[in-house]
């Protein structure tokens, strides 16, 4: 609104937040609405190595033949599968002209220099992902993303490094907001019931096109937690997430002196503001799989009213959120949980046959006349991307035109 009404740039916006894990919700909602956007002192939310980690597990789950996914978390947590393995491994299906979960699924028809003991190792991950990929159209996205993080180990390992210090308590906090957003994709209201873990890829895949692309823009809001933002100034500033329990954060309740540490910080954000401040908070969040209630910071309790211009605002019929905006003058502003818009259709799963041909390795191209499980028979009028970001543009004649991602779109191609 700031920007429409007063024709300000986005450089002269910033959004504050406590901790890295926020990042999310205001990327994916930047990245929809085409608003460039910088993480300032940090990285992308889908480019932090914990979030990787899983979402690589989530593609495998929809393709097992995703060699991308495959070589990152074969041995991830570690299972005991080393690096010579792999590489037999890749020897063997280079030799075979087929894919490395072809070798892996069938060591009698595709041998590979690798030990019994190791088989055996590779043999319980090959029957781990084929449970995922059995599931993807029987549990929705969030409830199949669950048991991914738990069955993986993926989660196990990180609780068990999160005495570690604070950059492990992070990782965590990460993850559970991946699996917040997850969860908000499952129950978005758009008419469709069933949202699988496919559905969440292809956007997430879709949307993350962009971190590729992002050149040298100079005109961009900037994202950054509040410590990352000391020095800085900005004419317009929205801090996020006031609310008990995360700013000030749940640890700083118990120590006076925490508290007080807190108190500090959110005077640096207030103070970045040189024109306007924004301050808004959720009245709910997704917490484990959880719809949580919030509560408002103590800070904003704190503020001299004279200064404070409250604005209760509710989203009818929305996802959760918001209470109020302030000003000094503090410009009344709405902090929706920002997730996902309409998803892509939902994909069916990928066989675990090692011998089923998948769209990720046929060669697809403009003019083929092609088969979805879901959107049936259609013609392919365009291909977009490279690689494991390759897309295609398809005219479905009972579905419209739909955008598929090959890696996970399962096409056959017809006469």
């Amino acid at each position: 609104d700031i920007k429409q009404s007063q024709a300000k740039s986005f450089n002269e916006f910033a959004v504050l937040y406590r901790t890295n894990k926020q990042s999310r919700s205001f990327e994916e909602a930047l990245r929809k609405l085409n608003i460039p956007y910088r993480i300032y002192g940090g990285l992308s939310f889908y480019q932090r190595k914990e979030i990787k980690d899983l979402l690589a597990y989530f593609r495998l789950a929809a393709n097992p033949r995703d060699e991308e996914a495959l070589k990152r978390v074969i041995n991830y947590p570690k299972r005991a599968i080393g690096k010579t393995s792999i590489e037999h491994i890749i020897i063997a299906a280079n030799q075979y002209g087929v894919s490395m979960w072809d070798v892996m699924s069938d060591f009698d028809a595709y041998p590979a220099d690798v030990n019994s003991g190791t088989k055996a190792k590779i043999t319980e991950f090959v029957t781990m992902i084929m449970s995922f990929n059995a599931q993807l159209n029987k549990l929705n996205a969030f409830e199949l993303a669950d048991t991914i993080s738990k069955s993986s180990g993926v989660m196990r390992e990180m609780m068990a490094e999160k005495d570690k210090g604070p950059e492990e308590v992070e990782r965590i906090q990460n993850v559970e907001e991946l699996l917040a957003g997850i969860q908000e994709f499952s129950k978005n209201e758009d008419g469709e019931e069933f949202k699988s873990l496919s559905d969440f890829m292809i956007e997430v895949a879709l949307l993350t096109d962009a971190d590729e692309d992002k050149g040298e823009e100079r005109n961009h809001v900037s994202l950054m937690t509040i410590h990352a933002s000391k020095g800085l100034e900005f004419p317009h500033v929205f801090i996020v997430g006031l609310e008990e329990n995360l700013f000030p954060s749940q640890m700083a309740l118990n120590s006076r002196t925490e508290l007080e540490e807190e108190r500090r910080l959110f005077y640096v954000a207030v103070t970045r503001a040189m024109q306007t401040a924004t301050l808004t908070y959720a009245s709910s969040r997704f917490t484990w799989g959880q719809s949580i209630s919030c509560e408002q910071s103590r800070f904003i309790d704190e503020i001299e009213k004279s200064y404070v211009e409250f604005e209760g605002l509710a989203r009818a019929g929305g996802r959760s959120l918001m209470g109020g905006g302030f000003e000094r003058p503090f410009s009344g502003g709405l902090n929706r949980s920002l997730g996902t818009n309409t998803p892509l259709k939902s994909l069916k799963d990928v066989s675990g046959n090692p011998g089923r041909e998948t769209s990720g390795s046929i060669d697809v191209i403009v003019g083929n006349n092609v088969e979805h499980d879901r959107f049936g028979k259609g013609k392919v009028t365009k291909i977009e991307g490279t690689g494991p970001d390759k897309k295609a543009i398809i005219f479905f004649p009972h579905h419209g035109t739909k955008t598929v991602l090959l890696r996970f779109a399962n096409l056959k191609i017809i006469d």
